[in-house]
């Protein structure tokens, strides 16, 4: 660490400059939420082209509303069906001379999402996405109902605004600092930090989605605060202290004098555990996050990391068995009656299956795999910074790095790897995520990378054509996350590009 006084106090004057530009940017736009209704998404009247878009522009005026989309306003659904209803049920379904009827919040203007199963014994329509996240949320709506009398849908912007600044923008000040921190503790040059703080502060995919309420943003909070009381500078000090003291005592006396402290395990143990409820692929993060504590101290992990990460998920299991009556999450019942209804979005057949939604109908899957990583929807394509935090990677394995960046760093390696092949060649869903500017599957190893990236920014930043290749990454990084400037949950520039000129599509 730069121990130069006057160094550190810019760096962090520039940190705090950085920090208020983003979370005020963020802000703003919070404030100002609403969707937006782009004309070029729907077709003119009388084109009958097939490439011309899917929709008819709406003969009425929309409700406005500070939602996006399907994704959103189904989790919306069910913090307003908690709190207004006692129900995790968002709408039933009836029939009448042997035609169906739906009614409920679901089929209100506004409220409308193809995000949604319904049980075939009671034709009752649930939410499907996982009820942890709504169920928190319910409780904040519940308290600014009780306070104010105001209700999500009479005054949705007095009631979502809050919220999202809760959950999205409140945890991303915590999420920057403790960052800093870490980059002040592990970097070796100013630029180097700085450029790793750039673009956590203005690279990210967390900026582009944290104006709507969604599991990636506060998975990567959470991440984040997971692995930091395992290699923060107190933790990091007394690890130091034992393994000097370890160059003249026992291996086993290793173990002790440099374990985490009780505190540190459980609440890397529980951020952990959360991070799992949230984003389910997380589970290789929990599993080798374990592991790590249980090496550097296996009574304390047994005793504090592992309570403490079972806290979050057994609630998980709890909300979602009382929500569904089933512990497993709703998705995992895709190919059930639970979501091939009739008349919903996922059984389509024949031509109705247009859009992204059905895009292993038109592609192999290692063309889905190319533009998952490198091409319209694509992992290093949209983010290229992320090739430099893979580089990054590498140079973290050196013998010289303190032990435990180098086991976070491992940790890091391979749980990208895990995740990305999951996603580019095994899991079913092969849709790039639905309508939305980025791979957002992978938003919540977002700090990971950051934190790979600055041993390689380090590096890049020593010479003229380094530090030129990092600033390309960060430039179309910053662009691509930047691009969807009214809506997250919209295609990337690359895709539009490619669709303007007839090279893709799924129409």
């Amino acid at each position: 660490m730069d121990a130069d006084p006057r160094a550190i106090a810019i760096r962090r004057t520039a940190y705090t400059l950085m920090m208020i530009a983003t979370v005020a940017a963020i802000t703003g736009r919070v404030l100002s939420v609403e969707r937006v209704y782009e004309p070029s998404m729907y077709r003119a009247p009388g084109d009958t082209r097939p490439s011309a878009p899917p929709r008819d522009w709406p003969k009425t005026r929309p409700l406005p509303m500070p939602t996006f989309s399907s994704n959103d306003r189904s989790r919306w659904a069910t913090v307003r069906s908690l709190v207004d209803d006692g129900t995790y049920a968002v709408g039933r379904r009836f029939y009448d001379g042997g035609k169906f009827r739906d009614e409920g919040i679901i089929t209100e203007d506004g409220w409308q999402t193809v995000d949604k199963v319904m049980n075939p014994e009671t034709k009752i329509f649930y939410s499907s996405k996982p009820p942890l996240l709504p169920t928190m949320l319910a409780g904040e709506y519940w308290l600014i109902k009780k306070l104010t009398g105001w209700t999500i849908a009479a005054e949705p912007w007095k009631v979502i605004v809050p919220i999202l600044l809760t959950v999205n923008v409140l945890p991303l000040v915590a999420y920057l600092v403790l960052l800093a921190r870490l980059l002040e503790q592990y970097g070796t040059s100013d630029w180097g930090r700085l450029f790793t703080f750039a673009t956590a502060c203005f690279g990210t995919f967390i900026n582009t989605f944290s104006i709507s309420l969604n599991n990636h943003t506060l998975a990567a909070f959470t991440t984040l605060f997971a692995i930091y009381p395992l290699i923060s500078s107190r933790t990091r000090e007394s690890s130091e202290a034992g393994e000097r003291r370890t160059l003249t005592s026992s291996a086993t006396s290793h173990s002790a004098t440099s374990a985490p402290s009780t505190a540190a395990l459980a609440a890397s143990g529980f951020f952990a555990g959360l991070t799992f409820c949230l984003e389910l692929p997380a589970g290789a993060f929990l599993v080798l996050l374990a592991a790590v504590c249980l090496w550097l101290a296996p009574r304390r992990t047994l005793l504090a990391f592992v309570p403490a990460a079972a806290l979050p998920i057994a609630v998980q299991l709890a909300t979602n068995y009382i929500a569904l009556g089933d512990i497993w999450p709703a998705y995992t019942k895709i190919d059930t009656p639970w979501y091939q209804y009739e008349g919903s979005h996922w059984a389509k057949k024949g031509a109705e299956r247009r859009g992204v939604d059905f895009a292993r109908d038109q592609e192999s899957r290692q063309t889905y795999a190319f533009h998952l990583l490198a091409g319209h929807h694509g992992l290093f394509s949209l983010t290229p910074v992320w090739l430099l935090a893979f580089v990054g990677m590498g140079l973290s394995l050196a013998p010289s790095a303190p032990i435990r960046w180098r086991l976070i760093m491992a940790l890091t390696t391979v749980v990208s790897l895990i995740v990305i092949v999951f996603f580019a060649a095994i899991v079913e869903t092969v849709n790039y995520g639905g309508f939305s500017s980025g791979p957002r599957w992978f938003f919540w190893l977002t700090p990971l990378w950051l934190l790979a990236l600055l041993p390689a920014a380090d590096r890049f930043g020593s010479c003229r054509w380094g530090r030129g290749i990092a600033y390309v990454c960060l430039f179309v990084s910053v662009v691509a996350v930047s691009y969807p400037a009214w809506n997250p949950w919209r295609h990337a520039w690359y895709f539009q590009m490619l669709e303007a000129w007839g090279l893709a599509g799924y129409g």
